[in-house]
């Protein structure tokens, strides 16, 4: 099956909720001001979020005035163009400049984040990349293992400490290890964290500034994993860790699982952070760059 098929078969919960509730306020022949609040609630209510939701139904309200907005054909197709404008440009996950290119993966327990890490290292070897997984996660001896047989998969080089080490020091050797044997991505796991625990916060702040004392500039992406069926909580897993360490950009996991998908536009709204991946599935090539035109298409197809 294409990824196109798969992306549209996986967001069929989320269709479900926003798409076909959006299409049955289509009843007359007209839009007025009655159905643009429906539409409003039914976006709100999908979480698409506020600040996205206003700035959609303002652009549509102002469209009707000029009479662009005439029939449910014309609104559907002026809501997909405000939808993809709100998601703005693809903007995938880039290594470039100076290697070893470094990711710090970061999320709250049970997001997805070690598996996504081993996707992605597969991804970067199917490139032609070298990489070297970190397990930064030193709190589970299980999330070390875990991360290990990822690496053995995604033919990936691997650095770790005994459990209950400290997390700093992992990356550190992480990042001197791949600079010596000329490794092109380093990944660094973390431990799971609640992103109100102040404690862990600075933690992850420390596992930071550590990998910029083994190499100035690094790390050159702060990968925040987060679970698209937790819907509004995400934005708050996205306010936090970015407040904390500067997050500059996002992978979306289980969007198949999830009639929350509209939390994509949530995200891109509140914090301007491109999400840069999404999880449709469980397979190694179900983790894929996000591009908004495809992903607004199998959302309304």
């Amino acid at each position: 099956m294409k990824f196109f098929e798969r992306l549209r078969e996986g967001l069929t919960k989320t269709r479900k909720g926003l798409i076909e509730r959006v299409e049955s306020l289509f009843t007359g022949p007209e839009i007025g001001e009655e159905t643009l609040e429906e539409l409003e609630e039914i976006l709100i209510a999908s979480d698409v979020g506020i600040r996205a939701t206003k700035e959609i139904v303002a652009s549509l309200r102002e469209k009707a005035k000029g009479e662009e907005l005439r029939d449910a054909g014309s609104l559907k197709e002026l809501l997909k163009k405000e939808m993809v404008s709100i998601l703005g440009y693809s903007q995938p996950l880039v290594v470039y400049g100076e290697r070893p290119f470094v990711i710090l993966a970061v999320g709250v327990n049970g997001v997805g984040k070690t598996t996504t890490i081993g996707k992605l290292a597969n991804r970067f070897h199917y490139q032609g990349l070298s990489v070297l997984l970190a397990a930064g996660d030193t709190f589970r001896a299980a999330g070390i293992e875990q991360l290990e047989i990822w690496a053995k998969r995604a033919n990936a080089q691997f650095v770790k400490h005994k459990s209950g080490s400290d997390p700093a020091a992992v990356a550190f050797d992480a990042v001197v290890a791949a600079q010596h044997r000329s490794v092109d991505v380093v990944i660094v796991d973390t431990a799971g964290r609640l992103h109100t625990k102040s404690p862990l916060m600075e933690e992850l702040k420390k596992v930071k500034r550590t990998i910029g004392k083994s190499m100035p500039g690094t790390p050159q992406e702060i990968l925040l994993v987060v679970d698209a069926t937790t819907g509004q909580n995400a934005l708050r897993q996205a306010e936090m860790f970015n407040d904390a360490i500067g997050v500059t950009g996002i992978a979306l996991t289980k969007l198949d699982g999830t009639a929350k998908g509209g939390i994509v536009f949530a995200i891109k709204k509140e914090f301007g952070i491109p999400v840069r991946l999404i999880g449709i599935g469980e397979g190694l090539d179900d983790l894929r760059d996000f591009n908004p035109e495809e992903f607004v298409e199998a959302l309304f197809s």
